[in-house]
């Protein structure tokens, strides 16, 4: 059986609220679970592909600040 992660998260969260997914990254940093990474990579991948050179730049410096 092949499932697609990336498919699957963004299935469950179709239909979500801006309140529905800001509170499921903030519960999946705050819990440090590390079963969230998934989610929160397809989360980052979709900022990703949607972002303009510009706020690439800024969210690469913000990530190489702060790791």
């Amino acid at each position: 059986m092949n499932i697609s992660i990336r498919n699957s998260i963004k299935n469950n969260f179709k239909d979500s609220t801006i309140d529905d997914i800001t509170s499921s990254i903030n519960d999946g940093i705050n819990d440090k679970d590390e079963l969230t990474l998934p989610g929160l990579g397809v989360f980052f991948e979709v900022l990703w592909q949607n972002s303009n050179k510009e706020l690439k730049d800024q969210i690469i410096k913000i990530i190489k600040d702060h790791i």
